[in-house]
């Protein structure tokens, strides 16, 4: 085993969706376990917030990353909310890496994205229509994170191979 990865789902979205399937089938191929936590549940709190109880959310992750981190080295991996939850965790457990997909910089003003400074592969959408470019090319540059912008909207759903490239390429850096 060369380490975990825990690869988060976008909201409203599940574990079992196209481009975490994807990332999973990658870590299996190159020799790392994986696991897809569902945070459903947590989308559907409404009452919460408009984006579900984003703070469960992040506590789940955090639980399930601190007892991954206790084992070896860990990958955290995520699309759109799972991306943003992704790096916030990143800075509460050590982790070999980030891959980040159609990350939210700035999930509202009062609550930008933070990350650790390790090896950050980022894939995001030219055209996403929640997600400014830009901003991810700011953010990106700021970190020297590795950074593929393609011809795509926010879900990537035309670049899941591109995707899960991009994810195989970093898990062979680590």
């Amino acid at each position: 085993m060369r380490g975990h990865c825990i690869l988060s789902h976008g909201f409203e979205s599940g574990p079992d969706a196209t481009k975490v399937t994807a990332l999973a089938e990658v870590a299996q191929r190159l020799g790392w376990t994986h696991e897809r936590p569902d945070y459903t549940d947590l989308d559907a709190m409404r009452e919460v917030s408009e984006l579900g109880d984003v703070a469960a959310r992040r506590q789940r992750l955090l639980e399930r990353a601190r007892e991954a981190a206790a084992r070896g080295p860990l990958v955290l991996a995520g699309s759109s909310l799972g991306a943003f939850i992704s790096g916030l965790v990143s800075l509460q457990v050590p982790v070999a890496g980030l891959f980040l997909m159609a990350p939210p910089i700035r999930l509202h003003e009062a609550h930008p994205l933070d990350a650790a400074r390790v090896p950050t592969a980022i894939i995001h959408g030219w055209h996403d229509e929640l997600i400014p470019a830009d901003h991810v090319v700011d953010w990106a540059r700021t970190r020297n994170a590795r950074l593929h912008l393609v011809d795509d909207s926010h879900r990537l759903s035309a670049h899941v191979d591109a995707s899960a490239d991009a994810f195989a390429a970093l898990l062979a850096t680590l």
